[in-house]
C-alpha cells in the first residue's frame, strides 16, 4: 500500500462493549467480579503484610500473584468501566500502548510466578529438609526480581514495536481493551517478520514455565503416592489438582489468545479469552491459592478477633 495512505492515529476506538448482545448485563457481571477479586486480593496482601505466621516463601510468592491479579484487573475493568458510562469509547494511542505494556507484563509475570509457586510446592514436599537452604530469602528475591524482570523485557519489546507502525485501517478495536494482535492488525506495513519472531518468544516463554510447572506436580503426586493414603496427602492432592485446574484454564486461554497468528486473530475469542487470564484467575487465586489454607484462615480469624475487640473498647 502506499505510503500517502498511511497516517498515525493519536486516538483509537473501542467498540468491544458495543458489540455485546447484552452489554449492560456483561458490565454488570464484570464489575461483579471485579469488586470480588478487588476484596480478596486487597484482603490476602493485607493478612501476608501483617501476619507474622505468613511470612514464608509460599507466602511471599502468593502476595506476588495476589499483586498482579489486582494491577490486572485494575488496568482493565476501571477504563471499560468509564468508557461505558460516558459513551466516549476513544484511547489515546500512547494509552493504547501503555496498557498493552502493563497487560504484557502482567500476564508474563503470571505464566512465571504460577512456574515459581510450583517449585516451591515441589521443595517443600520433596525436598522439606533442604527447604530452608533452596527457598532462602535471597533466592526468593531473586527469583521474583528475575520474574518482573524477564517478563518487563518481553512486554517491552513488543510495546516499541507497535510505536512507530504506520496505520492505514480505520482506527477501530473490537475490544474493551487495547489489544497487542488488534492493533498490529490495523498496521499496514509487513509484520511478518516480528510476528514469528515473537511467536518463537511467546512460544518459549508459555512453554518453559509450564513445563517446570508439569514436572513439579508430576514429582509432588509421585511423593504423595509413596507416603500411602495419608490425611495430609489427600490434602495435598486435592491442593494440587485444585492448582492445576487455575493453571489449565490460565494456559488455555493465554495460548489461544498470543499463539495464534494475527491474521487469524479473532476479536470476539479474544475478548472472552482476556476475561479467563485476567479476571477469572484475579477472583478464584485468593480462594484456591489462600483462603482454604489453614494458615491464612488462622490469621483471618486473629484479624477478626482485633477487630471485634477494638469494637468493644469503642462501645465502652
Amino acid at each position: 500500500m502506499g505510503k500517502e495512505n498511511t497516517t498515525s492515529w493519536t486516538e483509537f476506538l473501542l467498540v468491544g462493549l458495543q458489540h455485546q448482545k447484552s452489554p449492560s448485563i456483561f458490565l454488570s457481571v464484570v464489575l461483579f467480579l471485579f469488586f470480588i477479586a478487588l476484596a480478596g486480593n486487597s484482603l490476602l496482601l493485607f493478612l501476608i503484610r501483617t501476619d507474622p505466621g505468613l511470612q514464608t516463601p509460599m507466602y511471599f510468592f502468593l502476595s506476588q500473584l495476589a499483586f498482579m491479579d489486582l494491577c490486572q484487573v485494575l488496568s482493565i475493568v476501571p477504563q471499560m468501566t468509564v468508557n461505558f458510562a460516558t459513551r466516549r469509547y476513544g484511547i489515546s494511542f500512547y494509552g493504547c500502548v501503555v496498557q498493552i505494556f502493563v497487560t504484557l507484563v502482567l500476564g508474563g509475570a503470571e505464566c512465571l510466578i504460577l512456574a515459581t509457586m510450583s517449585y516451591d510446592r515441589y521443595v517443600a514436599i520433596c525436598r522439606p529438609l533442604q527447604y530452608p537452604v533452596l527457598m532462602r530469602r535471597k533466592i526468593c528475591y531473586i527469583l521474583s526480581v528475575g520474574v518482573w524482570f524477564w517478563s518487563s523485557v518481553q512486554a517491552l519489546t513488543c510495546s516499541l514495536y507497535v510505536l512507530p507502525l504506520p496505520y492505514c485501517k480505520p482506527n477501530v478495536i473490537n475490544h474493551y481493551m487495547c489489544d497487542y494482535p488488534a492493533l498490529v492488525q490495523l498496521s499496514c506495513s509487513d509484520t511478518s517478520a516480528f510476528e514469528k519472531t515473537t511467536y518463537l518468544g511467546d512460544f518459549l516463554a508459555f512453554l518453559i514455565p509450564l513445563l517446570v510447572i508439569l514436572a513439579s506436580y508430576v514429582a509432588i503426586l509421585l511423593q504423595i503416592s509413596r507416603t500411602h493414603a495419608s490425611e495430609r496427602g489427600h490434602k495435598a492432592l486435592g491442593t494440587c489438582l485444585s492448582h492445576l485446574c487455575v493453571v489449565g484454564l490460565f494456559y488455555i486461554a493465554d495460548i489461544s489468545t498470543y499463539m495464534t497468528p494475527v491474521s487469524s486473530y479473532s476479536a470476539e475469542k479474544s475478548m472472552t479469552n482476556t476475561l479467563f487470564t485476567t479476571v477469572v484467575p484475579a477472583v478464584m487465586n485468593p480462594f484456591i491459592y489462600s483462603l482454604r489454607n489453614r494458615d491464612v484462615l488462622m490469621a483471618l480469624r486473629k484479624l477478626s478477633a482485633k477487630y471485634n475487640s477494638a469494637n468493644k473498647l469503642i462501645g465502652k
